[in-house]
C-alpha cells in the first residue's frame, strides 16, 4: 500500500507540471506496477488491495452525497427522475444494440448494455472535485443522473445474474429484484425522516469520535446495502446524504477529505492492476467504436438534461464530459462475464474501453468549453469558476 501511494503520488506530480489529472495517472500507476507489466511488481494478485480500493469508493460516494441537500433531492425528483431516464434510455439502449451489432452473442450483448450505459460514480465524484463544479448549477443534474443510474443498477445485476448462472428463474431475479428495491426505499425513508436521529448520533464535539462514527456508518450502511443486492456506493451516498443534513455535515465535509483523497487514489490504482495492456490490441477496433457511441451518447444526453434544467451549451457540454467515464461498474460486469463464460474477448473489450474513457473523461471535462462552442447557442459559453482550493491539484 506504501509503494502505491508513493507510485501514485510522483506520477501525479509529474503530470499535474502537464495539465493532467490525476485519475489516468493514479490508474497508470497500477498497470506499471501490477503483474501484467515488466519491472517491478508491488502485488501478484489485484484482490489483495480489493478491500482498501472498496473502502476508497464508499468514501468517494459519501463525500458526494454529503454534497447532495435532501432539499435538492425533495424539489428536483420529476426533474432529476427525466434527466436520469433519459441518459439511461440513450446510453444503456447504444449499449445494448452496439453488443448485438458486435455478433458476439445474446448473453454478452446484454453485459455490453450495462458496460456502455453507466457512467463511474468514483471518476465523476473525483472530476467534480477536480473541477471545482460542486457549486455548479448543472451539478443537481450530474448527481441526480448518477442516483437515478444507482437505482437502475441494483435492479439491472438482479436481472442480469439469473441470465449469466444460466437460472431460467423468474421468480428468482423478481425476488432478488424486490429485495434491493425495498432496500433502497428503506434507505431512502431514514433519508427523509430518519435526519434527526442520525443528528444526534453525529452529534459530539471531539473530532476523533466523529470521524468514527461516520466512517462506521458509511461503510456499514455499505456493506449490508450489498448484501441486500443494492451497489455499495449507492449506501454510503445515502448515509452522506443524511450526514450532510445535520448540524455535523460541515465539519464532516473537511474531516473526511483527506480519507477522500488518500483511499480514492488507492481505488483507481487497484483499477490499474486489474488491467492487462497485452489483452488489448485483439480489441481495439471495437473499442474505439465504442467510445465513439459513448461520445456521441453522452452529448445528446447532456443536450437533453440540459433543456430539462433549462441550461445553456456550457452546462450541457459539462454534463456530457462529467458522465463520460466508465469505472468500477464495468470492471465487475468483467468479472461476472468471465465466472459466467463468455466470449473471451469480452474482458479485453471492457478493461481496454474503461481504460481509455478513464483517461478521455477527465481530460475532456477539464476542456469542457471546446464543446460547448459547437453546441447549439454555444458560441459564447459561460465562464466557468476557478477550482476550489480543496480540488486543486
Amino acid at each position: 500500500m506504501g509503494g502505491a501511494f508513493v507510485a501514485a503520488a510522483v506520477l501525479a506530480r509529474l503530470g499535474g507540471r502537464i495539465g493532467l489529472p490525476t485519475i489516468p495517472l493514479f490508474i497508470l500507476a497500477g498497470i506499471l506496477l501490477g503483474p501484467h507489466t515488466p519491472g517491478v511488481v508491488l502485488l501478484s494478485d489485484p484482490h489483495d488491495l480489493e478491500m482498501l480500493s472498496a473502502l476508497g469508493l464508499v468514501l468517494l460516494l459519501f463525500y458526494l452525497g454529503l454534497e447532495f441537500h435532501m432539499d435538492d433531492l425533495k424539489s428536483g425528483g420529476r426533474k432529476m427522475a427525466l434527466a436520469g431516464g433519459t441518459y439511461l434510455a440513450l446510453n444503456v439502449g447504444a449499449g445494448l444494440g452496439f453488443g448485438f451489432a458486435l455478433g458476439w452473442g445474446t448473453s454478452e450483448a446484454l453485459v455490453l448494455a450495462g458496460v456502455l450505459g453507466i457512467s463511474s460514480s468514483a471518476i465523476v465524484t473525483k472530476v467534480l472535485v477536480d473541477t471545482g463544479r460542486l457549486g455548479n448549477p448543472e451539478t443537481k443534474p450530474i448527481l441526480g443522473i448518477i442516483v437515478v443510474e444507482d437505482i437502475f443498477l441494483a435492479l439491472y445485476l438482479a436481472a442480469l445474474q439469473p441470465v449469466l448462472s444460466g437460472a431460467d428463474s423468474l421468480a428468482a431475479a423478481v425476488m432478488d429484484g424486490g429485495k434491493a428495491f425495498g432496500f433502497l426505499l428503506l434507505l431512502a425513508l431514514v433519508a427523509r425522516f430518519g435526519t434527526k436521529v442520525v443528528g444526534r448520533l453525529m452529534d459530539t464535539r471531539d473530532d476523533e469520535l466523529l470521524v468514527i462514527s461516520f466512517l462506521g456508518a458509511a461503510v456499514f450502511v455499505a456493506g449490508v446495502s450489498e448484501w441486500f443486492g443494492v451497489a455499495d456506493a449507492i449506501g454510503a451516498f445515502m448515509v452522506g446524504l443524511m450526514v450532510g443534513s445535520t448540524a455535523s455535515g460541515e465539519r464532516v465535509r473537511k474531516l473526511v477529505h483527506p480519507l477522500r483523497d488518500a483511499f480514492g487514489a488507492i481505488f483507481f490504482f487497484g483499477f490499474g492492476l486489474s488491467i492487462d495492456p497485452g489483452d488489448l490490441p485483439t480489441v481495439f477496433w471495437p473499442v474505439l467504436a465504442a467510445v465513439a457511441v459513448t461520445l456521441l451518447m453522452n452529448v445528446l444526453a447532456g443536450l437533453g438534461a440540459a433543456r430539462i434544467y433549462g441550461f445553456g451549451a456550457g452546462p450541457a457540454a459539462n454534463i456530457s464530459t462529467t458522465l463520460l467515464a466508465r469505472g468500477e461498474f464495468a470492471l465487475i460486469l468483467a468479472t461476472m462475464a468471465a465466472t459466467a463464460g463468455l466470449d473471451d474477448r469480452l474482458s479485453p473489450f471492457i478493461a481496454g474501453y474503461v481504460l481509455l474513457l478513464a483517461v478521455l473523461g477527465p481530460l475532456a471535462a477539464g476542456r469542457s468549453k471546446w464543446l460547448a462552442r459547437i453546441l447549439p447557442g454555444g458560441r459564447d459559453p459561460v465562464r466557468e469558476p476557478e477550482p476550489e482550493l480543496s480540488g486543486a491539484r
